[in-house]
């Protein structure tokens, strides 16, 4: 019990300790060989870059860039532009790099990276892991502030299908329409610690739980507690990380600035005390599937009586409460909404989307 309350007390710590009002990216990538438009290795593009802000991911041909700590998120987003221009540059004329949640031409197991936590992670979960050939958009935000963080992270729980929609791009995978606007939660639900996280009660029940895993040895550390949110405990942030990765800068900064402005408005009805009480995780989860079946096009179920809204509806409502956190305004985001992206990539179809991809990476 007092190991419980020592973990918990320096978790509060670590997320009272950072600059409120702060964000960070993560995007992953995917390499491919142009001739074939199929996954290639990535070690010899990243030796040519050699930046710390690029570094292998767990599949062989995914890389990950990771920005730094910015107050601005327009800033965090020129700094992930800068870094793809990197990444691309070091291609040369055999390779390129994609923003893919799902690469449309595979639907099986790759070949993992030569890292020991790569090892480790076979070891533990065997074919599946080398079936997670998805990438995400991450995003990192700071509150400064242990109870604020743990509010907003249940305000965003209830959140997330509408994000999810809202950022929905992966409707093929094998060469086939799925049928859903993005198939990539499908791909990575074959592992434990996906989807929809729990209700936190106290920082104390969350150190509880993180010691119970890792004592047990269900996991090596908090790193695979991969929810699609979560609060990360190295970096005192909380992680989103239910956002499909993005062809273009441009489609990313009309979420990162969304999400931002949203999650600056869910911090403030904290501190007037009118965030409602989280939602049943299973409530959560049936609109999240709705919104990956469905995108924006779709509707969600109030969390609270049920009624049946179209997610559209729900998206514009957001931007409303966010607007006044954005200078500049959120209409890159309303565009978003009534013209979804997956709709282009379904034009495209499965065999163009790959070139389409490496023409507009660093467009």
């Amino acid at each position: 019990m007092k190991d419980t309350l020592a973990r918990a007390e320096y978790l509060r710590s670590v997320f009272a300790g950072t600059a409120a009002g702060t964000v960070g990216l993560e995007e992953e990538l995917l390499l491919v060989d142009r001739r074939s438009w199929l996954p290639a290795r990535a070690s010899e593009v990243l030796a040519l870059v050699d930046d710390a802000r690029i570094k292998q991911e767990l599949p062989a041909c995914q890389v990950e860039i990771a920005t730094s700590v910015h107050k601005d998120p327009d800033v965090a987003v020129a700094e992930l532009r800068s870094c793809r221009s990197l990444l691309a540059d070091g291609c040369g004329s055999g390779l390129a790099v994609v923003a893919a949640p799902v690469h449309p031409l595979v639907d099986g197991p790759v070949e993992l990276s030569a890292t020991a936590r790569a090892v480790g992670l076979d070891d533990r979960y065997r074919e599946v892991i080398r079936r997670q050939l998805v990438s995400s958009l991450q995003v990192h935000l700071a509150f400064g502030d242990a109870d604020c963080t743990l509010a907003v992270y249940h305000a965003l729980r209830d959140l997330l299908p509408e994000l999810a929609a809202l950022a929905g791009a992966a409707p093929f995978v094998g060469g086939r329409d799925s049928g859903l606007c993005s198939v990539r939660p499908v791909i990575a639900a074959q592992l434990p610690r996906q989807g929809v996280p729990p209700i936190i009660a106290s920082w104390e029940q969350f150190a509880a739980d993180l010691c119970w895993a890792v004592r047990g040895r269900a996991v090596d550390d908090p790193s695979e507690w991969w929810w699609e949110l979560r609060p990360h405990v190295r970096f005192g942030t909380l992680e989103l990380r239910v956002l499909d990765v993005q062809a273009t800068t441009d489609l990313t900064s009309a979420i990162v600035r969304f999400v931002y402005a949203l999650a600056a408005r869910l911090a403030e009805l904290h501190y007037l005390g009118e965030l409602p009480a989280p939602a049943p995780s299973w409530r959560i989860a049936e609109n999240r599937w709705a919104a990956l079946r469905d995108g924006v096009r779709g509707e969600l179920l109030d969390l609270r009586t049920g009624v049946a809204r179209p997610t559209r509806r729900r998206l514009h409502e957001l931007i409303d409460a966010a607007e006044g956190h954005a200078p500049g305004g959120l209409a890159d985001a309303r565009e978003l909404v009534e013209n979804p992206p997956v709709d282009h990539l379904r034009m495209l179809g499965p065999d163009r989307v790959v070139p389409w991809l490496a023409e507009v990476f660093t467009a």
